[in-house]
């Protein structure tokens, strides 16, 4: 039988990609439940499941039919909700990245799965896809040290990410550019980003490059973006993203360069099922490699990896997932101080 699905939150996310994910793996899971904050959206997106809908958790976490949770809310509403479902005694937990957006919540949600040998898987779909995989066979097959990081993203204006930069500094309905010369806006607005969109491609960072060193330099851009260098086990780290109102179409792109070749995994826009990355490898010898694409993408791997450790009962990579919520939130911190000061 498969396994019913409660989902914490209504947003864009759900309706485009976890639904019609849950759907198409019809013999693993079910959504039973959907539950909103109280907008009213959780209402026909149940409905395209057959499903029951709620406002607030405490209906969801009470349904004997919810055996897993998928925790698609607010970041900071995270971890209180991973505690809560294992507390209700549900069987699995899938949740948005990030975990948490404090270390010490982190460390407790975290730690309640383990106590209670609760999977958690987190929503790190650019780590789960199979291009990923690709990507990091080459490099270790290869075996040419890498020599620098780089995740380029120039987006499409994207609501959901300009209120997280906005909406404490802007309380008007018009929603204006934040003022990033304003030192606590631009530390703001850095350490948002970091930890709602960086945080897309920080575990694969942290695969090659493990030992966060020191921020080297870090700058909130207009109208809503940011440029960050980084050391990390001796490699150079570069993030930049920019979102421009009349900006050219998404690109989402991690490059790694070693001594024999450079790397580039194209990832395709957020919010579509489009396959797999692209992979690209340009050799010094002029070899220019292109692997094939894979028809599933790191939203389905990430579900298909929560069914397969429902089956398996094979155990769960806690402190990774701890160790990745470490680099990302010291990251924000450190790159938040440093674009204050350079405001």
């Amino acid at each position: 039988m498969p396994h019913g699905v409660g989902v914490i939150g209504a947003g864009p996310g759900v309706a485009a990609l976890h639904l019609p994910t849950i759907a198409g793996m019809a013999d693993a899971f079910r959504v039973v439940h959907v539950t909103d904050a109280g907008s009213g959206r959780a209402a026909p997106l149940a409905a395209r499941s057959g499903a029951m809908s709620s406002a607030g958790v405490e209906a969801l976490l009470r349904d004997p039919a919810v055996e897993v949770v998928a925790i698609c809310s607010p970041p900071a509403e995270h971890a209180a909700q991973i505690i809560a479902s294992v507390a209700a005694g549900k069987r699995a937990v899938f949740c948005e990245k990030p975990v948490a957006t404090t270390l010490a919540d982190a460390e407790e949600a975290i730690e309640a799965c383990r106590r209670a040998g609760v999977p958690l898987v987190v929503g790190t779909n650019h780590y789960y896809d199979p291009a990923w995989g690709r990507a990091r066979h080459h490099l270790s097959a290869a075996g040419g040290p890498v020599v620098s990081i780089s995740v380029t993203l120039s987006l499409p204006p994207n609501g959901r990410y300009h209120d997280v930069v906005t909406e404490a500094f802007a309380p008007s309905a018009a929603r204006p550019a934040p003022d990033l010369r304003d030192p606590a806006v631009a530390a703001s607005a850095v350490r948002a980003l970091l930890t709602g969109l960086a945080i897309h491609d920080l575990p694969l960072v942290r695969d090659l490059a493990p030992r966060l060193e020191r921020v080297v330099f870090a700058q909130a851009l207009p109208p809503v973006g940011y440029a960050v260098g980084f050391v990390a086990s001796g490699i150079p780290v570069q993030l930049t993203t920019v979102m421009l109102p009349d900006g050219a179409d998404a690109l989402w792109r991690l490059t790694v360069t070693t001594d024999r070749d450079r790397l580039d995994v194209t990832f395709p826009p957020a919010f579509v099922h489009a396959g797999s990355a692209s992979v690209r490898v340009c050799a010094i010898d002029g070899r220019d490699t292109t692997y094939l694409r894979d028809d599933r993408d790191g939203y389905v791997a990430e579900w298909t990896a929560l069914a397969d450790l429902l089956a398996s009962g094979e155990p769960v990579e806690y402190d990774e997932l701890l160790d990745d919520v470490r680099y990302a939130l010291r990251l924000a911190e450190d790159a938040a101080i440093l674009a204050g000061v350079t405001a």
